[in-house]
């Protein structure tokens, strides 16, 4: 496929707000996982939490959309000067050829957890009677209404590979003509749901999440909010380009991965084809890794037999935690730093090495020349997706 440019990204997570602190973050190894102290009921675990969203109502002219998920959403459009990137785009091509393609899992259930904990003689307290805050496209109607786009306006929800496949969504309505730019993206937030249904499935680790380590005993769930603008290539320039991008659906299991892996390899596989590069053209892969027992064994097994030994791969979500509708986007973003800085993330929290992982797995961060790099992210009922990125001036 003809490669996109990235000309803008940004990430807030429990790393911090913006590209800087999770650029220091990976630098130092040091991760943002921290005891739970969200759930309204005790959960002994450990979350990924964004500090100080609480404290940070929207704007006045926005305050029909204030909920945390687009609170913790507006935070991360205010960092690194995207907001201002956009407001340049919706200048250049005009707000009915800008779309706004994004990711979720849960939307802002949050506020309408609240919203039933707070019932008034059965019906919904008056300051959370806002039928678009209720909805699972209250993130996308969000942004498109803080920056006045009017383009096609889209929610992908497929859980976990969520803002993972807007990057599929830009590319086809930008090939067809339909766009000229899309703002991709997306943002979770944490919620009672999420942390007790998860845990329900006995998918929670109480310690702090160890990806691809022999003793993981499951995933830590965390929030972010990331986004991009991507659009057609039209001048030399240094943006770093999608060059590719896969997706499948097995449809094996409600939760648990195909046993040999097939709706990954196929996505990984599509990625590979439409970028036009083999698996040892790939510098470094972005692991989905969550800690959870199968997602685990099935990926390790994916990378051994198809990636060489010079191939290096870790998962960051020891870092940040499971962001889940937020994950591809967020990592994308530190997929896009590790590129920029040279620096292979270490797959923290890793301590004894499952023996499933081959010579791939980056257990300690290392400096490299990555020219070509992947990203994985797998959801609930086998929704995969695999984006393949690279340097500027590449001939995909």
């Amino acid at each position: 496929m003809p490669p996109l440019a990235i000309r803008a990204y940004t990430a807030t997570s429990a790393l911090g707000r913006g590209l800087r602190a999770h650029a220091d973050a990976l630098a130092a190894s040091r991760g943002g996982l921290s005891p739970n102290d969200f759930s309204i009921a005790p959960l002994d675990c450990w979350i990924g939490r964004v500090a100080g969203v609480e404290d940070e109502p929207l704007p006045a002219d926005l305050s029909e959309w204030d909920c945390r998920n687009n609170r913790l959403a507006w935070l991360a459009l205010r960092q690194d000067d995207f907001a201002d990137a956009v407001r340049a785009t919706r200048e250049r091509y005009g707000a009915g050829r800008v779309a706004v393609l994004l990711g979720t899992s849960t939307a802002s259930i949050g506020a309408t957890e609240e919203g039933y904990r707070r019932l008034d003689h059965g019906r919904m307290p008056p300051d959370l009677h806002r039928p678009v805050l209720h909805t699972p496209h209250s993130l996308a109607g969000f942004v498109a209404a803080a920056f006045d786009l009017d383009g096609p306006c889209l929610t992908v929800a497929t859980a976990c590979s969520s803002s993972a496949k807007v990057f599929a969504n830009a590319e086809r309505m930008i090939r067809l003509g339909l766009i000229d730019a899309a703002i991709v993206g997306g943002t979770d937030s944490l919620c009672d749901s999420v942390l007790f249904g998860f845990n329900s499935l006995e998918l929670v680790s109480p310690d702090p999440c160890r990806p691809f380590d022999a003793r993981r005993s499951g995933i830590s769930i965390g929030e972010a909010a990331g986004f991009a603008i991507v659009e057609r290539v039209t001048e030399p320039a240094d943006a770093p380009l999608l060059v590719g991008y896969g997706e499948a659906s097995d449809a094996h299991h409600m939760s648990t991965p195909h046993p040999e892996g097939l709706g990954a390899e196929l996505a990984l596989r599509d990625a590979l084809a439409r970028a036009g590069i083999a698996p040892g053209d790939v510098d470094y892969i972005n692991l989905h890794g969550t800690a959870s027992q199968k997602n685990d064994e099935v990926e390790a097994a994916l990378v051994a037999r198809t990636f060489p030994a010079s191939t290096r791969a870790s998962s960051t979500k020891g870092f940040t935690g499971h962001t889940l509708g937020a994950a591809g986007i967020l990592e994308t973003a530190l997929t896009l730093l590790s590129m920029r800085d040279g620096r292979v993330p270490g797959n923290l929290g890793a301590n004894e090495p499952d023996p499933l992982c081959g010579p791939q797995m980056a257990w300690q961060t290392e400096m490299r020349d990555i020219r070509i790099a992947l990203s994985n992210s797998f959801g609930f009922g086998g929704n995969n997706a695999c984006l393949a990125f690279a340097h500027a001036g590449h001939a995909a």
